[in-house]
């Protein structure tokens, strides 16, 4: 009983779920526009372009949106 429990509960690589190109194409409609429109018009039109405070935590949040986003459907893949 116990090793059909084992057996069941293992997954081997070929069952682990994959992360496809066609499954980030959503992150990259989000995040090369947001980039551009960010650090290309937004900072710099607003006297806060270059390296400071604002645009690394721009680009921080971004960077935990994009991560965040990864997580999920890796999540929603497992099921």
């Amino acid at each position: 009983m116990l090793q059909a429990m084992v057996d069941r509960a293992a997954v081997s690589p070929s069952d682990a779920p994959r992360l496809r190109p066609r499954h980030l194409v959503p992150l990259v409609g989000f995040v090369v526009p947001t980039i551009a429109i960010g650090y290309g018009f937004v900072l710099p039109r607003n006297g806060m372009g270059g390296v400071n405070e604002l645009s690394i935590g721009f680009g921080t949040t971004i960077l935990a949106a994009s991560v965040t986003y990864v997580v999920g459907v890796l999540a929603a893949l497992k099921r």
